[in-house]
Formats: C-alpha cells, sequence, structure tokens
C-alpha cells in the first residue's frame, strides 16, 4: 500500500520530551508556534531570528500567557545554539518580494537565505527533521534537502496540506456538509498547477463525481473547475483582503508536527521527493499522498489516478524542473 522513499532511513531512539524550532517570527512562524503551543505538542519551543528585538517581543508574549497554555519552555535567540536538539525545526523565514521583482530573482534571494540557514540547523540537531514551510516550498524544500544531507524522509515540505483543507472546505460549503466527511487530495506544486484527484474525492464514501451527475444536483463537473480556481487563488485573497496569511497555514503545520511527533501514521498530501512514484522520473519535490510518522515520511500512497491526473502531475513536476534548471540547482 505504501512504497519506502529510496534511500530513507530509520527512525532514532523516541524521547519522552518533545522540542521543535521555529526559525521565522512572522506572521506564519508565529501562527505555526502558537497553534503548535495551544495544542500541547511540544514540551520546548525555540524560536530564531535576525530581529533580536521581535524575536525577544514574541517569546514574551507567548510566555505571559503561560498559566492559559499546556506546560511549555519557550525560549528564543538568534543564535542557532538554541535549537540544539530539536526534533523538528520548521523553516518559515523568507525574503519579502520587492517591487517589480521577478519571481527568479526572488527565488535567488531565497536560496541564499537557505543556505545559512539549514547548515544551522543540521549542525545542531543532526537527527531532526526538517518541515519548510517558506514559498515556493517545494523547491526550497528540495534545497534543504541537498545542503542538509539528510534522507529525503526527513526533509519535508507542507506542500498541497493547506489546498486540500481548503478544498474540502468549499466542496463542504457547496454540499452542506461537516469537511472532516470530505475526503480528497491535492498533489503537485504548491501552486498554479496543483492537481485535485477529482476521481477519488468522496463525501461520506460517495465519489463527488458521481454526485454530480445525478438529475437533480446543481453543481456540474465545471463548477468544480472553478472550485479549483478558487482553492488556487484562495492565499491571494487573503493577503489581498489582510495582507497576509496565517491561521490556515498554521493549523496545517501543527497537524503535521503532530502526525510526526506522535507517530499517527496520518495520510497527508505533502511535499516529497516525488522521483520513483507515479512515473515521475527526475529528482522534484512536490506533494503526493504520504504517510507521516516518528521517523518522518514513512512512505508514499499509491493512490489510483485517472490518466488525465497523472498526465495534470507530469505536468505539475515538468514545472518544478524547469525552474531548478534555471536557478541551476
Amino acid at each position: 500500500m505504501f512504497t519506502t522513499i529510496p534511500g530513507s532511513d530509520l527512525p532514532y531512539h523516541v524521547k519522552t520530551s518533545s522540542k521543535i524550532t521555529v526559525v521565522g517570527v512572522g506572521n506564519v512562524g508565529m501562527a505555526c508556534a502558537q497553534t503548535c503551543v495551544t495544542e500541547g505538542l511540544v514540551d520546548e519551543l525555540a524560536l530564531v531570528d535576525i530581529q533580536a528585538d521581535k524575536l525577544r517581543g514574541e517569546m514574551l508574549d507567548l510566555q505571559h500567557a503561560a498559566a492559559f497554555l499546556p506546560r511549555v519552555n519557550i525560549m528564543a535567540d538568534s543564535d542557532y545554539a538554541v535549537s540544539e536538539g530539536s526534533d523538528i525545526c520548521i523553516v518559515t523565514a523568507g525574503a519579502r518580494q520587492r517591487e517589480g521583482e521577478s519571481r527568479l530573482s526572488l527565488l535567488g534571494r531565497n536560496l541564499s537565505l537557505f543556505k545559512s540557514i539549514i547548515p544551522q540547523l543540521v549542525r545542531y540537531s543532526p537527527d531532526t527533521i526538517l518541515l519548510i514551510v517558506s514559498n515556493p516550498v517545494d523547491i526550497l524544500t528540495y534545497l534543504s534537502w541537498k545542503i542538509s544531507g539528510f534522507p529525503p524522509n526527513r526533509v519535508i515540505g507542507t506542500g498541497t496540506n493547506l489546498d486540500s483543507s481548503r478544498l474540502r472546505f468549499l466542496i463542504a460549503d457547496k454540499f452542506d456538509v461537516n469537511a472532516h466527511n470530505v475526503h480528497g487530495y491535492m498533489v503537485g506544486e504548491h501552486g498554479d498547477s496543483s492537481v485535485p484527484l477529482w476521481s477519488t474525492l468522496t463525501i461520506a464514501n460517495m465519489p463527488v463525481l458521481s454526485i454530480c451527475d445525478k438529475d437533480g444536483v446543481k453543481y456540474s463537473r465545471e463548477s468544480l473547475q472553478e472550485l479549483h480556481k478558487m482553492v488556487v487563488g484562495g492565499a491571494y485573497e487573503v493577503i489581498k483582503l489582510k495582507g497576509y496569511t496565517s491561521w490556515a497555514i498554521g493549523y496545517s503545520t501543527a497537524s503535521l508536527v503532530k502526525s510526526l511527533l506522535r507517530d499517527q501514521r496520518r495520510i497527508h498530501p505533502v511535499s516529497v521527493l516525488a522521483k520513483g512514484f507515479y512515473g515521475i522520473d527526475k529528482d522534484v519535490y512536490l506533494s503526493l499522498p504520504s504517510q507521516l510518522g516518528r521517523a518522518g515520511v514513512l512512505g508514499v500512497a499509491s493512490v489510483q489516478m485517472i490518466e488525465e491526473e497523472r498526465r495534470k502531475l507530469h505536468e505539475s513536476s515538468e514545472t518544478i524542473w524547469d525552474i531548478q534548471n534555471q536557478l541551476q540547482i
């Protein structure tokens, strides 16, 4: 049912306490940190950022809520030594796009940033799992894998985990059901070329496409494609309205941390090394339904795809591959 990523290593000894590090205390980083603390997922939280005043302020703000939170030791420093012994290192840091700056130029600056971040995390936590949130997440996760020298099962990107949640919300809203009863994934690039797996999307075990084909159902296959556009544009809409995204990616990241630290072996569509799966023959990271546990990615699920979905997945991998080639990474 699941296939192990070639080059994966075995889990190391499981500790009785847990520690995570969040690199970057912007809106996304603090949403990830706050959600993990609130849900009682960690015993120790380390925050790292180059902005010393903001970093200390965010640490104090969380510490002052100690009476209302599960017990957790919160620390912060611009020195990566504070991250020592982390079970998971969450990277949310990234350069902001300048006015008129091309995507490739922005990517180049983020690549330089990651070349300074990842070696420090590896130095202080050689057994950690790297969880990359910064965008473009697929390419930066690939870069993190290359820089770290880690086995691929311990370098993961948040990928389309949030995209899939947005899709499930929209489907649930359209059909007036609970999102927990909508099951399905988006795969591929976290971006415009993402692929919704309509053929296996279900509501209470009923295929959504079959529901749409029945008389009296006003949501056609064409309207489902519109939902995909809404998913892709979801982040842009939030940014336009409030200036940034934070809470949804925070909860999405916390769900991954929970599956990893607690060895839940849940299936998440996350960015993994995709070579060798679904006919992909290039070294690219993109989202595939993957089982997560204490060792990281335990395996990639063999989900049935129709020919159109498989073709779009390959197109998505080519999109990422082309960008990697332009950046010569």
